[in-house]
């Protein structure tokens, strides 16, 4: 409220000033400027002035909307007061704002996936998985990034300073002091870019910035009038550094250089690019917070996973005999290399980046077949053991290429476009993707000519060891191929309709909901309270130790009806942890905001836009156009039937929702350019 004050202060001089109006007094009390005018015609004219100050903000979705500031008239005076449905509507936009300037910041120094929530009306929580240096996030939500460009005053700045002019001290040693002129030479608002550097002289850590075209005007002009003057770059009323201007700078390009660390200048650049932070943010609570997957879940994941892997490893030793058992070996190296890999980079393992993994052993396991039957062919043909193998891998590398290239192109567009969930997937995907390129085509094939040779074999043979299908099947899929477009159509039309009435179902990651805080009296089984709350028909229930064992967060998704079925589910879940533990004390509750806020969505949706359009142009480029516009039309089909199967159903979409969704588009563009290979030949 003070920093309005002020700006509310300064607007009220700048607009008198603008109509020559000159007040006996301007000052601010309390929530009011008030401005004494003794003439009554100046009076008249300065509320006339003063009214064009005041601006209409909307309070609710209907349209509804109020003056910020009331002014009004009475005596020689004029106030100026702030609303407080004014103040309460510019503080939830700044907090608005914080929350994606926030989110920009830990995405641009590579944290994985955070989670960034509002709570309650003045606060943000904000949730880093396996982060090893508290210190950076504390740097990254300390600093409000206000940056600006003044000139150093001809002052010395142990004296009382002249009026206009600031003590200011230095961003490494508060000793120093800079006599700095209030008046703004350049806003730091008109900086475009911002990146981490060495010095080619000194080889010592910088930030280089860019200026938008006025503001290269602009510092080309000041750096031109100053020469020989000190230049000070100010960050949140400290000194970066104070330059002497030796010549005009005309590219709107500059430097920062004061005794970084690596790590200064990386932060700095971060700061800058994502903008200042409408209002400073203050650290209040810091601690550990256990996974949203509780221990139980986890082990159920690995378990699951475990035993789909050796679903899969079955499947292929059946269908390939002793040569299935090389490419299980491979898929079982592609799968540690992977998490190696993961590991190496220090990504953090989350929903997404899981299905991203799974994904990656999918497309290791489509190779592997298609090697194996290529070979198969070339065996029928009459070819003996290396000349099969070498033919079989030939002409299975150009369909291994497409699929893998088309799906790196899309991969690489979500990883550019895309934040939070959408970046972990596509991370994991990448890394699946090229470690596969390695196990299946390097290390498959040097296993089976290692075979062969060991064996003298004449013919390779690659038998099944129990047959799955015909040995020649022929199906004759075209003949139906009207009745199969015409029923996806009609499904597809089908979803879209339930993707607008009854809707998807948005878990807590899209809706937000309500956080309650329990301190349990003996160490909480998160099993048992997860599989009680989420009996209680509430929607989605996320569960978080907090610290001590006895201490969990409970998040239950934000309820239909308003106010009054929050308040019926607050009292559900009371019942329920009070009647698994009746020593249980609820802490506190609050309204928590959604994970997936609206910038993330619109990043999201852009990113998955631009990675189709990615696989459109290679397709069309490597096929032919109509192989291409088919491609789209189907992963469109296949999509819309998958969001409508959750509305239908009513299942909660989330976050894991998302990872399934993107899991099988990825899978979708794979079999098409599979499919297309072999139309080809």
């Amino acid at each position: 409220k003070k920093d309005r004050m002020r700006a509310l202060l300064d607007d009220a001089r700048g607009k008198l000033r603008a109509e020559r109006i000159q007040p006996q007094s301007i000052r601010a009390v309390g929530d009011s400027v008030i401005v004494t005018i003794p003439d009554a015609d100046q009076r008249a004219k300065a509320d006339t002035a003063l009214k064009t100050l005041i601006s209409q903000v909307n309070t609710s979705g209907f349209g509804a909307a109020i003056n910020d500031i009331d002014v009004t008239s009475s005596d020689n005076q004029i106030r100026l007061t702030l609303t407080q449905a004014g103040f309460t509507y510019r503080l939830d936009s700044a907090l608005q704002q914080s929350l994606e300037i926030i989110r920009q910041r830990v995405d641009q120094v590579g944290v994985a996936e955070p989670s960034i929530q509002r709570v309650g009306s003045d606060r943000i929580v904000v949730q880093l998985p396996g982060l090893q240096d508290p210190a950076q996030l504390r740097q990254l939500l300390g600093s409000t990034a206000k940056m600006s460009f003044h000139m150093v005053a001809d002052a010395n700045p142990n004296d009382a300073p002249p009026p206009g002019v600031s003590i200011l001290p230095d961003s490494k040693d508060p000793n120093i002091k800079y006599p700095i002129e209030d008046q703004v030479a350049l806003s730091g608002e008109r900086l475009t870019d911002a990146r981490a550097g060495f010095d080619q002289r000194t080889n010592e850590p910088i930030v280089s910035f860019r200026f938008d075209s006025l503001g290269a005007r602009q510092f080309a002009d000041i750096t031109t009038k100053n020469v020989n003057r000190p230049f000070a770059i100010v960050l949140d009323g400290k000194v970066l550094s104070a330059p002497v201007i030796r010549e005009p700078i005309t590219g709107g390009n500059g430097q920062i250089s004061g005794s970084f660390t690596v790590q200064d200048s990386v932060v700095l650049s971060a700061l800058l690019r994502a903008g200042a932070l409408p209002a400073p943010l203050t650290v209040i609570e810091e601690r550990t917070v256990g996974p949203d997957l509780g221990g139980d879940a986890i082990k159920m994941g690995l378990i699951t996973g475990i035993a789909g892997f050796i679903l899969v490893a079955i499947f292929i030793q059946l269908l390939y005999g002793v040569w299935g058992l090389i490419a299980n070996v491979a898929l079982l190296l592609h799968t540690l290399l992977t998490f190696a890999a993961l590991s190496l980079i220090g990504a953090t393992l989350t929903l997404p980046g899981i299905a991203g993994i799974i994904l990656g052993i999918g497309i290791a396991v489509d190779a592997n077949i298609l090697i194996n039957e290529r070979i198969r062919e070339e065996t029928k043909r009459g070819l003996g053991a290396m000349a099969a193998l070498d033919r079989g891998f030939h002409s299975a590398f150009a369909t291994i290429v497409d699929s893998n290239v088309t799906s790196l192109i899309s991969t690489l567009l979500l990883f550019m476009f895309g934040t939070g969930p959408v970046r972990g997937f596509a991370v994991a995907m990448m890394l699946g993707i090229v470690i596969s390129m390695f196990t299946d085509v390097t290390l498959v094939r040097m296993a089976m000519g290692w075979y062969v040779r060991r064996r003298k074999l004449k013919v390779l043979r690659i038998e099944p060891l129990v047959r799955i299908a015909p040995e020649n099947p022929n199906f004759r899929f075209m003949n139906a191929r009207f009745f199969g477009i015409g029923v996806s159509i009609v499904l597809s039309i089908a979803s879209i309709a339930l993707f607008f009435k009854p809707g998807l179902n948005y878990g807590i990651d899209f809706k937000g909901g309500i956080q309650a805080e329990i301190t349990t009296s003996q160490p909480a089984d998160l099993a048992q309270l997860r599989e009680k709350l989420g009996g209680l028909g509430l929607g989605e229930v996320a569960l978080q130790s907090a610290g001590s064992p006895n201490d969990v967060l409970i998040r239950i998704q934000r309820q239909d009806g308003g106010e009054e079925a929050q308040t019926v589910a607050v009292n559900k879940m009371r019942d329920a942890v009070t009647e698994i533990d009746p020593g249980v004390k609820i802490e506190r509750t609050e309204v928590v905001g959604p994970k997936v806020s609206g910038e993330l969505a619109r990043s999201g949706f852009i990113a998955v836009v631009l990675s189709a359009l990615g696989m459109l142009i290679y397709l069309w480029w490597r096929f032919e156009w109509f192989f291409a516009v088919g491609a789209i039309i189907t992963l469109i089909l296949d999509t819309t039937k998958m969001v409508g199967f959750f509305a239908l159903l009513q299942l909660d979409f989330n976050l894991t929702a998302i990872a399934a969704l993107l899991t099988a588009i990825g899978y979708s563009v794979n079999d098409k350019v599979v499919v297309y290979d072999r139309m080809r030949e």
